[in-house]
């Protein structure tokens, strides 16, 4: 039975929790009178031994299964009374003083979710954002769509940014080695920093069959483990070059994209540009409704919270930076490379301190979601999981079994996806249930 509850802080609790003698002695019997059942003891048919043998034999082993069992089911008896969700595991503040006939005394400490009382959330004022689109943004998109359909022809024209070149590597000398490595040709689109900007520079305006000649030095963490750190002098022959040839925007190519013609074309584009406009605006309402309820509830959030979230923040910046690295800084000379990583290292502090903030914001904005959804009663259904499952599967071109499957594989269930549609659905009501106020 719970005895007492201290607060350490408001996300943080000792439970104090007595388990009666009785109680035990009789989960101990009974669990040793089936171990009677089943022994095979020398002398004695099986649930014939006596007790006392049993007991001599496997009472240790038996007393352990007890606790194992016991004290979890007093713990779950525990919070329940106390009103209290647990965020971790139980620390133990002592060693289990365990003997026959006596009760069990536990104290123990762990992380809860805060209570969020008092809970104001209707009439939130937000300002009514306009939106609109311009044929400029037409036109924008289009010429997107018609870059995505373009196909690469052959041309004799000299080089430009946005070709496709082939080209075959003469000689290359690597400082400090007598034999060069064995490079093969390779295909690089001009524009996109796959290779360092100095050669792409010196290829610009060639033509086919020329012969470009540089000198330059990759980062040590470049794709090529040759190449990695070496300063290489190099000549290299241009063996094909191919442009990129747009379609013409026409009723032909609004065909092949599923329209009519050319005006439906604009007006489908332009529903769609207005849709992600307006959907961008409500994310904003929506999180400017939040920032206002947080605003109005103080309240602390459990420090393992803060810093999963922490760790999550601080694993997507890394691969961010990384991705971003690998892209537009492939070569450059170890000395650069040196002071990349010490200011990498100076900025890191400053860095884990922003997102320690955004973090804690993070938490404390799921939490009173949670407890406003709570309070409102709302729920998720399957049916409203599967229609997700479909949505996504749709927009990824995939069945909704590899979206499932997908889900189990990196979250090892579909509740995460379930908690998102929770959260969907609480701002759907919050932004209901605001006050939207036209701008000036």
């Amino acid at each position: 039975m719970l005895k007492s509850v201290e607060d350490i802080d408001t996300t943080k609790k000792r439970l104090r929790i007595e388990i009666p003698s009785d109680v035990i002695e009789k989960e101990i019997g009974n669990s040793l009178e089936k171990v009677r059942q089943k022994a095979k003891i020398p002398g004695f048919r099986p649930g014939r031994a006596p007790i006392n043998l049993i007991e001599r034999r496997f009472g240790k082993e038996v007393e352990a299964e007890v606790l194992d069992k016991i004290i979890p089911e007093y713990y779950s008896k525990a919070l329940k009374e106390a009103e209290l969700m647990p965020v971790t595991t139980p620390v133990f503040d002592e060693k289990i003083d365990f003997k026959r006939n006596n009760p069990i005394n536990l104290s123990l400490t762990v992380e809860v979710m805060p209570k969020i009382e008092n809970l104001s959330y209707e009439n939130i004022k937000v300002e009514d954002i306009p939106v609109s689109v311009d044929d400029a943004e037409v036109e924008d998109y289009l010429k997107k769509l018609q870059g995505e359909k373009a196909i690469y022809e052959v041309s004799e024209k000299e080089i430009d940014t946005d070709d496709l070149v082939s080209f075959e590597y003469v000689d290359a000398k690597i400082a400090g080695e007598e034999n060069a490595a064995a490079l093969k040709e390779q295909i690089s689109k001009m524009g996109n920093e796959i290779l360092p900007p100095d050669i792409m520079e010196k290829m610009i305006g060639k033509k086919k069959d020329d012969i470009v000649e540089f000198t330059t030095t990759f980062n040590g963490d470049c794709k090529s483990k040759e190449l990695a750190g070496k300063t290489i002098d190099m000549k290299v022959a241009i063996k094909e070059i191919k442009k990129k040839n747009l379609p013409e925007i026409d009723d032909e190519f609004a065909k092949d994209l599923g329209f009519e013609n050319i005006p439906e074309m604009k007006e489908k584009i332009k529903e769609k540009i207005f849709a992600v406009k307006k959907e961008h605006i409500v994310r904003i309402q929506k999180a400017i409704i939040v920032n206002k309820i947080l605003e109005a509830h103080s309240f602390e959030a459990p420090e393992t919270l803060v810093r999963r979230e922490l760790e999550s923040l601080m694993m997507h910046e890394s691969l961010s930076q990384r991705e971003a690295k690998e892209t537009t800084s492939i070569a450059g000379s170890p000395e650069e490379e040196k002071v990349v990583a010490s200011r990498s290292q100076e900025d890191l502090e400053k860095l884990q301190t922003e997102l320690k903030d955004k973090a804690l914001k993070n938490v404390q904005a799921s939490l009173i979601i949670d407890a406003i959804g709570q309070k409102e009663g709302i729920t998720v259904t399957d049916d409203e999981v599967n229609e997700r499952i479909s949505l996504v599967a749709q927009k990824l071109s995939a069945t909704p079994e590899a979206v499932k499957n997908f889900y189990h594989y990196k979250e090892g269930s579909l509740e995460g996806l379930r908690h998102s549609i929770y959260e969907d659905k609480v701002m759907d009501m919050l932004l209901s249930k605001a006050v939207i106020e036209k701008g000036e």
